[in-house]
This record gives structure tokens, sequence and C-alpha cells, in this order.
């Protein structure tokens, strides 16, 4: 089964187009079954200001005590996941929300409690919840939260949930939307890119922000074994006449032609 895991962020939410659901359309008339994970930053900030908790970082990662925890899985289950949902469905589409923990969909460890809080990282991921969806004829919008092995409800970036998620699926290719159209060096597309390149692109601080854990997540991905990973565009076709578009990332010799 030719799966793609597309990692969807929650600042590019409100501007994904007609595009992007075209491309959604295109991947299945081509055989393909997507499954979307999603963010949703901006709006778990928004919310985190109206209870005045400060929205704080370490490392790209959310710092995460029990009261953001629970505002957190508010926001992703309750508000950005029916929001793509709803979308995806107003398009055509057969989508169903599957929170990352229940089912135990999403299991992880703490990374660091006590300099993150309920922040974790991917140990295990249960496939065969996923594929159900996907053999019934579902398109699954996944929450990146995951449980531990005390039952904890853990905050796990979307990008690393997404690598995690493709590799167990086996997936054939992992994308991550952003609201460019690729990776940019000095305003310029990047068609492909190596992961030394990579590693020279963050040092000189070329990439940065949120571009980081996203070109990581890739790499991981890409020696986790899947095949071929991609930086596209919300805002714009990614795929189309069985062609992806966008910034290809790896080793040059697993490079997409």
């Amino acid at each position: 089964m030719n799966i793609v895991v597309i990692k969807c962020g929650g600042s590019v939410l409100d501007e994904l187009t007609e595009g992007f659901f075209t491309s959604i359309g295109e991947l299945q008339e081509s055989g393909v079954y997507p499954v979307i994970v999603h963010g949703g930053g901006p709006a778990i900030n928004t919310v985190l200001e109206v209870y005045n908790i400060p929205a704080k970082f370490e490392n790209g990662l959310r710092v995460t005590c029990e009261k953001t925890m629970e505002i957190v899985e508010m926001v992703l289950s309750g508000q950005t996941n029916r929001q793509l949902c709803e979308m995806l469905n107003k398009h055509g589409f057969n989508a169903i929300g599957l929170n990352g923990s229940d089912g135990a969909c999403l299991q992880a460890d703490y990374i660091n409690k006590s300099l993150l809080g309920h922040v974790g990282e991917i140990t295990a991921v249960n496939p065969e919840l996923i594929m159900m969806a996907i053999r019934n004829n579902f398109l699954p919008v996944i929450t990146p939260i995951a449980v531990s092995k005390d039952g904890k409800k853990l905050n796990v970036n979307g990008d690393y949930a997404a690598a995690a998620i493709a590799e167990a699926l086996h997936a054939a290719h992992c994308a991550f939307v952003t609201n460019v159209d690729g990776i940019l060096i000095d305003g310029k597309l990047i068609r492909e890119v190596t992961d030394k390149e990579i590693d020279r692109y963050i040092s000189d601080g070329s990439i940065y922000g949120g571009m980081v854990p996203k070109v990581k997540s890739a790499l991981g991905a890409m020696s986790a074994g899947v095949e071929k990973v991609m930086i596209i565009s919300g805002k714009n076709q990614f795929f189309k006449n069985n062609s992806w578009q966008g910034t290809a990332i790896g080793v040059k010799e697993r490079m997409l032609k």
C-alpha cells in the first residue's frame, strides 16, 4: 500500500489554498493513501494568552506544564483537528480525526521532565489503528499527542511525530507543509538538498526557526527508511501530473528525480 504522511503545521492551516486540496485529490487518484499529521501552535498560543499562561520554548520545543498540556490537547483535538477535518470533508474527502493518545496510537517517553514538562519523544506507533481507518476509506488526520508509560498525555513536536508515523507505516513519502514553496536560501527555492548541505545551512543561519525541526525530521525520516522526503507549500499545488513540487531532502544517491 502506497502511503504518504503529510505534516501540516498550525501556522499554515488558515493559509491552505485550493491547490493544497487539489494535490491531495491527485495523490488519491494516483493510488496514494494520504495520512495527515497537524500542529496548532498559533491557536495554542492564543488560548494560553486567555489564561495568562506565557508561552515558553526550549530548543524549539514548547515547555508544557500540566495546565498547558490540558490546553494543548483541548486546542489540537477540539479545534485544529476539527477545523482541518471539516476543510477536507468540504473538499470531498472522507477525513477522520484521531487523537494520538487514543488507543496508544502514539507512545512516548519524557524528553526532560524537569526542563520541558509534559513533552515527549515517540517510542512506538500503533500502525494498526491508522491502517484500520485507511482500509475503511478514511483519510486519517492525527494530533501529535502521545501517551507515556504511566498513562500521562505528552505534547510531541508535530514534525517529529510525522517522521515516526511515516516510519511505522513504511510510507513511501513524508512531506512537511509550510507557507513557502520549500527551502529558500537567499530568497531562492532549492529543489534538492543533501544532509551535509542542510548541516551547513543550519550552521550559517540560512536555515533557521521553524524550518530547523522540519529538515531534521526529514533527515530522521530518511534514515528510518522513508524513500522520499519533501518540504512543500500549502499555498500552492504541491503535487500535479504525478510530480512533487518543493524541496527534496536526503543524501545525493537517494535524491528525488
